[in-house]
């Protein structure tokens, strides 16, 4: 099962009011990144929760590899794969830039996708074009990842075959 995971709003909250002590963080690179990211707003035990799901994580964000460099050190990851997004825009209309590239990436293997900015047209996108099972999981970009959607992913999970 691969997870497509976004940063900015789903590890990164755009209204968050808390604040993690990134300078007492014994990985260099995430000292290094601390400065230009907003590292003390992403919960380092995401990390250990994402992985406990069971899926092959990827990064689906326009981080690209600085997700590697700069989170995954911080959330206690190893280095992912990352999607690479075509050079191409996607046509106008209401399908997320991301929704075409997700699914050939999947090929037709089950996925759960995690990001702030799905909508209901990539929901029945997916569902005409993708032959497995997808979860389309949207999150709050006020807040984040929470429990509410953890609980989500694995009652999801919990209830596909095999």
């Amino acid at each position: 099962m691969l997870l497509f995971l976004d940063v900015d709003g789903p590890l990164i909250p755009f209204g968050a009011d808390r604040a993690y002590p990134v300078y007492g963080h014994g990985v260099a690179a995430v000292r290094d990144c601390a400065e230009s990211v907003l590292l003390n707003r992403v919960d380092p035990a995401l990390g250990r929760r994402l992985a406990a799901l069971g899926c092959e994580l990827v990064w689906a964000t326009t981080w690209m590899e600085d997700a590697n460099d700069c989170l995954a050190p911080w959330l206690g990851l190893p280095p992912l794969p990352v999607v690479q997004w075509p050079d191409e825009d996607e046509p106008p209309g209401l399908l997320h830039w991301k929704t075409r590239p997700l699914v050939a990436w999947a090929a037709g293997r089950p996925f759960i996708w995690v990001d702030d900015e799905i909508t209901e047209a990539d929901r029945a996108w997916v569902a005409v074009h993708h032959r497995g099972p997808a979860l389309l999981h949207r999150v709050d970009h006020r807040h984040g990842l929470a429990e509410a959607d953890f609980t989500a992913l694995r009652a999801w999970l919990a209830a596909q075959p095999g």
